[in-house]
C-alpha cells in the first residue's frame, strides 16, 4: 500500500538548494539562458517546446514554470493547454509543430527507429536555419539540463526560486 504524502511533505522539497550545494550550477544556468536567447528562435516558441519537455518528462514543477512564463510572456490559455495536444490543435504555426515534433522526438523513444529521422529534421529544416536549428536544439538541451534535478529534488512548482527548495544544513 502506498502512502500519500503528508502536508509537511509537499511543502518542502527532497533536495536542499542546489545552487548553495554547487555554487557554478548559476553559472552554468546563466551560459544556457544566454545561449538559447540569442533571438534566432521566437522566444515563444523555445517556452513552447519547454513547455512541451515538462509535460513529456511528468515534471509538474517544469511544466507549471514553463506555463507561467508564456503566460507571462502573454500567450493564451487555448494555446499553452494545448501544447500537451499539439498535433490535433489548430492553435500553432507550422514552425512551432516542427518545433514540438522536434523535442517530442528527442524525449520519446521510438521502438521503429531513430527518435529525429531525416524527414523531420528537413521538415524543421524548412522553418529554420542552422542557427535557429542550434539553438531549439540547445534550448531542449536547457530543459533537460533540469530533468533530473526537478524530478528528483522535487521543486515546489509554482513557488519562487528562492522558496522553492528547503535550506541547505552547514556541514
Amino acid at each position: 500500500m502506498n502512502a500519500s504524502p503528508s502536508v509537511t511533505d509537499s511543502l518542502t522539497s527532497r533536495l536542499p538548494n542546489p545552487q548553495q550545494l554547487v555554487p557554478a550550477l548559476g553559472e552554468v544556468a546563466g551560459a544556457l539562458f544566454k545561449a538559447v536567447g540569442n533571438d534566432s528562435v521566437p522566444r515563444t516558441t523555445i517556452g513552447l517546446t519547454q513547455l512541451r519537455a515538462g509535460q513529456i518528462v511528468g515534471s509538474t514543477y517544469l511544466t507549471v514554470l514553463h506555463a507561467g512564463n508564456l503566460r507571462k510572456a502573454g500567450e493564451s490559455e487555448e494555446r499553452i493547454a494545448a501544447v500537451s495536444s499539439w498535433r490535433n490543435a489548430p492553435y500553432f504555426t507550422d514552425a512551432e509543430r516542427a518545433a514540438l515534433a522536434l523535442v517530442d522526438a528527442v524525449l520519446t523513444p521510438n521502438p521503429h527507429g531513430e527518435r529525429v529521422p531525416d524527414e523531420l529534421y528537413a521538415e524543421a529544416a524548412e522553418h529554420y536555419d542552422d542557427k535557429a536549428l542550434a539553438t531549439l536544439i540547445m534550448a531542449i538541451g536547457q530543459v533537460s539540463f533540469f530533468v533530473p534535478l526537478a524530478l528528483i529534488g522535487k521543486p515546489l512548482p509554482g513557488v519562487s526560486p528562492a522558496e522553492q527548495w528547503r535550506p541547505a544544513t552547514a556541514e
